[in-house]
């Protein structure tokens, strides 16, 4: 991965981020170091996590994946080379942004993460219960007081994010410099419009997430194609569908023109898409991390854009 870092706030960040969701779950702790170190070496450093990571796992309470990522951390004394981002408001225990909870919940990940700050700190969620002035004040007090160096929003609408962007200005706090939204190849609704206008007027950078659509945009699901995977039944939803099917072969046809994967191509379709700073992808074993890797390195034609743009329509 040879492209160059992206600015977000005050962080340079690597192109593509290494989605840590897997870490904990599917991946152990040996798995996980693995592809840390992989990633690592290949020049990334931008590496995404949350404190409810894993949660949804029988046996797990969450913290799981942050856990995993502070264990590789001690172990490699690389802090300082990387950029972590976290999020609050999703774990079991410290749902919601209300003050009191991100003020609790932003240590109980410094110790799991077993560091003094947190690069980049999401509200994994908007807590639309609250004025939005309680949650910015207390990561603003964060900020402050060293915990955290910038802040960003995941899941929040347009309206929410232009508030929050207005409310910060007003009142000197620290602004959301990153958003992460729901944003694919087949998922284009949920972002492209007045999301994406908001993040392109106030210099909002995004980090999509599932942008491999749960493996889907991998090209390992096909029609009556069996795959053993936790994410199959999810990528088995885009298989039911026109959209689905008219993007793989888009991603077929543009994948051959330059030898690459499937992932590549898709990961390449977002990064090149405006607004859209470093895609988020999770990578369970070492072998499958080259084609996310490469996706920084390939530049599509606008030939390409455009049939990849017309098919997932």
């Amino acid at each position: 991965m040879t492209a160059k870092l992206k600015t977000v706030g005050s962080l340079s960040v690597s192109p593509l981020s290494l989605g840590g969701n897997v870490f904990g779950w599917t991946a152990d702790e040996a798995e996980s170091f693995a592809v840390l170190d992989a990633y690592t070496t290949a020049g990334g450093n931008f590496i995404d996590t949350a404190d409810v990571y894993s949660a949804w796992v029988p046996g797990n309470k969450g913290g799981e994946s942050e856990t995993v990522i502070g264990n590789w951390l001690a172990s490699r004394g690389n802090r300082s080379d990387v950029v972590i981002a976290t999020k609050v408001g999703a774990h079991p225990d410290f749902t919601g942004l209300t003050a009191a909870t991100i003020k609790t919940a932003v240590d109980q990940s410094l110790t799991r993460l077993r560091t003094d700050y947190i690069d980049l700190y999401y509200t994994h969620y908007d807590d639309e219960s609250l004025e939005v002035g309680e949650f910015l004040t207390a990561l603003d007090d964060l900020v402050k007081a060293g915990k955290v160096r910038e802040i960003g929003a995941s899941n929040i609408s347009a309206a929410r994010l232009a508030e929050s962007l207005t409310f910060s200005a007003r009142e000197g706090l620290a602004r959301y410099v990153a958003l992460q939204p729901h944003y694919n190849l087949v998922s284009r609704d949920t972002y492209e419009g007045e999301l994406a206008d908001v993040a392109a007027r106030e210099s909002v950078a995004a980090m999509p997430y599932y942008a491999l659509a749960s493996g889907f945009l991998t090209g390992k699901y096909r029609p009556g194609a069996a795959t053993d995977s936790a994410r199959s039944e999810k990528a088995a939803e885009y298989l039911a569908t026109d959209r689905g099917l008219r993007v793989l072969e888009a991603l077929d046809t543009v994948a051959a023109a330059h030898g690459a994967e499937l992932a590549t191509v898709a990961l390449a379709w977002l990064a090149a898409q405006p607004t859209v700073a470093a895609p988020i992808a999770s990578a369970r074993t070492v072998s499958q991390l080259p084609p996310l890797l490469a996706a920084a390195d390939l530049s599509l034609t606008q030939a390409e854009l455009t049939l990849l743009n017309d098919a997932s329509a």
